[in-house]
């Protein structure tokens, strides 16, 4: 039976790109041949629009088949899972009731490994290679509890003079929660929403490669994803760029950070 490996791309600072960079490593990992599930953690449902309509969207997240109400009642997660329009692909929806999943948690017993719990039928079936999880952007529980359903974590970084603001805390939360997970590993920061032309995107690259070297915690992916007007297009079509527009620079890119994050991830 294959490994299923759980992966976990967070930051806890918005805009980095972090919803489309899961939708489109998902999206091309199943292109080239691997089952992927998609499993969207946010209330802002981003990553569940990259796939479906708003009003679809918006139909999962009101009904009772999409994440809040299987781990608010430990259920197993075999039971909603939706397929994409895409092969090998499939999702499972979020609410914007996910808001207030953590005051849900709090009582709970062992409540920072309920959604390990809630796929462990999920990964020990071996019916997919990997399981891609988009957390919202804070540091609190309900992060916590993503990180410990995850084997891996991928770290989206806008190049911007923000991008890179709170990444410390990012990686201390994520220091703590190996003390917990200590089997989690940190795969790497990929660099998104990168304009070369710019004076600090070099700025950035430097930072990262300088923040590596010091602490050895902080690889950094060789695969960049520039600023494409293709990726808004994709997104405004419910679609990841990977299948929107094949032939556009992002999805090339994106297809190549798929890649080297199998890659790595098989290490």
């Amino acid at each position: 039976m294959k490994e299923t490996i759980t992966i976990c791309f967070t930051n806890n600072k918005g805009g980095s790109g972090k919803s489309t960079t899961c939708s489109n490593v998902g999206a091309a990992m199943a292109q080239l041949g691997k089952k992927v599930l998609l499993v969207d953690g946010d209330m802002q449902l981003n990553l569940s629009l990259s796939f479906f309509s708003e009003e679809e969207v918006l139909r999962m997240a009101g009904s009772e088949q999409n994440l809040y109400y299987a781990v608010r009642s430990q259920a197993d997660l075999t039971d909603f899972i939706v397929p994409t329009s895409y092969e090998n692909l499939d999702l499972i929806p979020s609410s914007t009731l996910m808001s207030s999943i953590e005051y849900e948690l709090f009582p709970k017993w062992q409540r920072e490994f309920i959604l390990r719990k809630c796929l462990k039928n999920i990964k020990e079936a071996g019916t997919y290679d990997y399981i891609l999880i988009d957390a919202p952007p804070t540091l609190g529980g309900w992060v916590l509890n993503i990180l410990c359903a995850s084997d891996k974590v991928i770290v989206p970084v806008e190049a911007s003079p923000w991008g890179m603001f709170g990444l410390a805390n990012m990686f201390d939360f994520l220091e703590d929660v190996k003390e917990m997970t200590p089997g989690l590993e940190v795969m790497g920061i990929v660099v998104t929403k990168a304009d070369i032309r710019k004076g600090y995107y070099k700025q950035t690259l430097e930072t990262l490669k300088q923040t590596s070297d010091e602490t050895d915690r902080v690889p950094v992916f060789d695969s960049i994803i520039r600023i494409d007007s293709s990726i808004e297009w994709a997104q405004d079509n419910s679609a990841p760029v990977v299948e929107y527009k094949k032939s556009s620079r992002s999805a090339k890119e994106y297809v190549r950070l798929a890649e080297e994050v199998m890659s790595r991830a098989c290490r």
